[in-house]
């Protein structure tokens, strides 16, 4: 069949997108990385730009360590010795020694009885929150949460769901106590760090309303956190927003082995019973394939590496490379909002302007990610620059460089 109908209204659909202003548009094509070299980090190339050289400051490996030869050998023998793919779903025969080790590992660095990991962070939330909700549970959500737990909100059935304002615990209290006698089991859900922003929830205080409330509710009130973008560069050691802000344990913790440990896949922790439950319930855990044997190898040698005097090292070297990029921001007259996490967000707060810098950082080799109305309110326009410990000090300056003299020539 030619589909010229159905072509007709995906084509209309996309041309609203466009009109509207948040289409994605073409992806930049990595051709080529040049590894580090002297005083300045990693430069990629990308297709249709010849040997033009550029920055990455758009990527969450927030530690460097997909580029680490050690991490790529790793993934390589185990790759040599297993084969490129798990060949099944983990229940059929797709479980292999390194899946087991990486989630024995993952449970220990994180101080929690067991952890399963999924092929992606999405798949992990998405594959979390949904079997735990029950019709009899509500669900009570920060309003700037990330896509992945809108979206498993929306396939759960609870009783009923409440959303409160960004990192506003008295709203948060408020909801929990509206639900009182309604519901039998609460979820409080929230992101470590809003990725957009760089800031974090107040996880100390959000478990001290959840400990406080607990008695109310028959089946508890249950904390789940999607860490993603804190664990393993954020807090002394790497343990993400619990660590930073002394928080007791979560009861159910999410994290990426994506992002700062530098490789692929998704996971959660928690008490045994959890854990067992949720294998023999969640869906994208059991239907579809996990990571392979190549990367679970890869993202033990990641976590060696994060959990290391070496580590912590790197870490300390992210936070200096954050805070000289901030100052630098301000010394250039751009506002940002300042805080630990690597995410540093320029605020421009004009549509127009967000644009036209994202092209003039591009045009000078800077890539950055730049989100502009409608995709984000009027007045909340920024561009979100993020620093990898594999950025160099005469990185940051550089890109300093560029943003001063935008501002001059302004």
């Amino acid at each position: 069949m030619p589909l010229d109908r159905l072509k007709d209204a995906l084509d209309a659909h996309v041309a609203g997108l466009e009109a509207a202003g948040t289409t994605k548009g073409s992806e930049a094509v990595v051709v080529a990385v040049k590894p580090a070299e002297g005083t300045r980090g990693p430069r990629f190339l990308l297709r249709g730009e010849g040997d033009r050289e550029f920055i990455r400051m758009n990527s969450n490996s927030y530690m460097g360590l997909g580029l680490r030869p050690e991490v790529m050998k790793a993934e390589e023998a185990a790759t040599a010795a297993f084969g490129a793919g798990p060949g099944a779903v983990r229940f059929i025969s797709g479980t292999y020694q390194a899946h087991v080790d990486l989630e024995a590992r993952l449970a220990a660095f994180h101080g929690r009885e067991a952890a399963m990991i999924f092929s992606s962070a999405y798949a992990t939330v998405v594959s979390t929150i949904t079997p735990l909700v029950t019709p009899d549970t509500v669900l009570v959500s920060d309003e700037l949460n990330h896509n992945c737990i809108i979206n498993a909100m929306r396939l759960a059935r609870p009783v009923g769901k409440a959303v409160y304002p960004h990192n506003d615990v008295r709203a948060l209290e408020a909801a929990l106590e509206e639900w009182k006698g309604k519901a039998k089991r609460a979820i409080v859900v929230t992101d470590g760090i809003f990725s957009m922003r760089g800031d974090h929830a107040p996880l100390d205080d959000i478990m001290e309303v959840c400990a406080r409330h607990d008695g109310a509710y028959e089946e508890n009130v249950v904390c789940v956190v999607d860490d993603s973008h804190g664990v393993g560069g954020f807090g002394k050691t790497g343990r993400g927003t619990e660590e930073y802000t002394n928080s007791p344990p979560v009861d159910i913790l999410v994290g990426t082995l994506g992002k700062a440990f530098g490789v692929n896949g998704g996971y959660v922790t928690s008490s045994a019973s959890v854990i067992r439950f949720l294998r023999e319930s969640s869906q994208m855990y059991i239907y579809s394939n996990p990571i392979t044997v190549g990367e679970a190898a890869a993202a033990l040698k990641s976590l060696e590496i994060v959990d290391s005097a070496e580590g912590r090292a790197l870490l300390d070297r992210l936070r200096g490379l954050t805070r000289r990029f901030e100052a630098g921001l301000g010394r250039v007259g751009i506002e940002t909002i300042p805080g630990e996490h690597p995410v540093v967000p320029l605020m421009i707060r004009d549509t127009q302007r967000t644009r036209d810098l994202v092209r003039y950082l591009y045009e000078n080799g800077v890539l950055v990610t730049g989100l502009a109305f409608p995709v984000v309110p009027r007045g909340d326009e920024e561009i979100r620059a993020q620093v990898n410990a594999d950025h160099t000090e005469a990185d940051i300056d550089h890109v300093l460089g560029l943003l001063e003299a935008y501002q001059q020539g302004r």
